[in-house]
């Protein structure tokens, strides 16, 4: 049957059955076990009104409210212009209740760690915790209130700075797990230098005789063997010297058969013992004229010739790289030009400028890394060598570390960056620098616990760029994320982290 209803019918029963509701609501909400409800906070006097079921309510205080048969805590972290500390504040039937009347204790539980106490003592109107409630608030709450000998108890949890990553997650997003333990820390300086020849394995090629050059085989950025014929001369000071080595070997070919012949003769006592002595003089004089004319040829690289005396062959001292050439065919050059800089690359040095307050750092030994300035590349090396005096104008010394140069990496000009390891030291508890990141005004690390990563605030000590030292935020034995650990920060940043008090 189809009801007619005029507009003032329709809104009179609307008022009716809003009336019901509320009436229904007020009799479901008078439960003994609800928290208390929220009140003035300059008002402790004031009733506090009845509470929903369910969450705490916010109280006269701001903090969590709970109530018991009557018997109602109030739980705050206050932290203005102090550290983090609980404050309780007890009603007896909705009203402020003296805090001495009442015994209360609070227990935190978080990831990983061991449950702790905090015994309450009066302060003025409320119960305070006697040690600080450090970051994050991230825990489980219980509260044991003992009033009129009952035990009452409320607990409540909160979660801050935790993002939750199952193992398939942690692969996927590559991110590395390691265990904060203890571990050795270097201290290290960190210095600019630049790559150098390695000036005990250059060498500055002179002919050592004047000349004209007949031809060039090498040419500058060509990779020599030692004994390699660089160029080639015509010298007519040389064809003087093997001339007269020639001369020398006539001669005391000479000598010796007339020696021979005389010592004959004297033994058979056909010729006086003079003769005899005679011919065994300039038969040593002749040796010695031999030696001589050949030492001199040694010393100019000269001793063989294929019958041209005057061809003078300019040889590669040692292994190297020909870096400088001032030799063409044709020339007249003198016996000290400066015709080839023959370079060994297999080592070279690292050069650094030592400023006088480090000057007391740098030891002969100590072990260094060199770092490319301009692409990536690092060798390890050892300081060899550290000047002695310290410059009037830089007011630096200097000091040079050896680096094995096998690929020929280091070439001499490139900047580089050196470490210095100054010290070491074992210290109880460190992470990879990787690891560390920053979550509101915090230094932190993201602890793995089960399933969650919870950030962990740190105090930090000593650092070698790869592990640091953690004074405080984490112990030993406790994993944590390294590598891609900023992933875990972004989903943090994505959940929107809250800091519930």
């Amino acid at each position: 049957m189809k009801l007619n209803l005029n507009k003032k019918q329709t809104l009179s029963i609307a008022g009716v059955l809003v009336t019901g509701v509320v009436f229904a609501w007020l009799i479901l909400g008078t439960d003994k076990h609800q928290p208390i409800g929220e009140g003035s906070a300059t008002d402790h006097a004031q009733a506090v009104a009845p509470a929903l079921p369910g969450a705490p309510q916010k109280g006269p205080h701001g903090g969590k409210l709970f109530t018991q048969d009557g018997y109602g805590t109030e739980i705050t972290i206050f932290e203005q212009g102090v550290e983090p500390e609980f404050r309780v504040y007890t009603y007896k039937d909705g009203k402020p209740l003296d805090p001495a009347l009442s015994k209360v204790s609070i227990t935190l539980d978080r990831l990983g760690r061991t449950p702790q106490l905090f015994p309450l003592t009066q302060v003025k109107d409320y119960l305070k915790g006697n040690a600080v409630v450090e970051e994050p608030h991230s825990f489980k709450v219980t509260i044991v209130a003992q009033y009129a000998n009952k035990t009452h108890r409320f607990s409540y949890e909160q979660i801050e700075a935790r993002v939750t990553m199952t193992d398939e997650q942690v692969k996927q997003n590559s991110i590395e797990l390691l265990v904060a333990g203890p571990t050795r820390i270097k201290s290290t300086l960190q210095m600019i230098g630049e790559i150098r020849f390695n000036e005990d394995r250059l060498v500055h090629v002179v002919p050592r005789l004047a000349g004209v050059v007949e031809s060039v085989t090498a040419n500058a950025g060509d990779r020599v063997r030692k004994g390699q014929v660089l160029a080639v001369i015509s010298s007519a000071t040389l064809a003087d010297q093997r001339s007269e080595l020639l001369a020398a070997q006539k001669r005391l070919a000479l000598a010796r058969t007339t020696f021979k012949r005389e010592k004959m003769l004297w033994e058979e006592k056909i010729s006086a013992e003079q003769d005899y002595l005679q011919a065994r003089n300039a038969t040593q004089e002749a040796e010695i004229a031999l030696h001589s004319a050949q030492q001199k040829l040694a010393s100019l690289g000269g001793l063989t010739s294929g019958g041209n005396l005057t061809r003078y062959e300019i040889r590669a001292p040692i292994d190297g790289v020909v870096i400088e050439k001032n030799i063409s065919s044709g020339a007249a050059i003198k016996d000290d030009a400066n015709i080839f800089v023959v370079a060994d690359l297999s080592t070279v040095w690292a050069e650094m400028s030592i400023y006088a307050k480090d000057l007391n750092t740098i030891k002969i030994g100590q072990h260094a890394t060199v770092k490319a300035s301009a692409f990536e590349s690092q060798s390890n090396g050892t300081v060899f060598y550290v000047g002695a005096l310290v410059g009037e104008q830089t007011r630096t010394a200097k000091a040079r570390i050896v680096l094995p140069n096998p690929q020929g990496v280091w070439r001499p000009g490139l900047p580089v960056t050196i470490e210095l390891t100054a010290g070491e030291v074992e210290v109880p508890v460190a992470i990879s620098t990787e690891a560390i990141q920053t979550v509101r005004d915090w230094t932190v690390a993201f602890g793995r616990y089960g399933a969650d990563f919870e950030a962990r605030p740190l105090e930090l000590g000593r650092s070698d760029g790869k592990f640091t030292e953690v004074i405080k935020g984490l112990n030993a034995g406790e994993q944590y994320a390294a590598k891609n650990s900023f992933l875990i920060k972004a989903d943090l940043g994505k959940s929107g982290a809250s800091h519930d008090h």
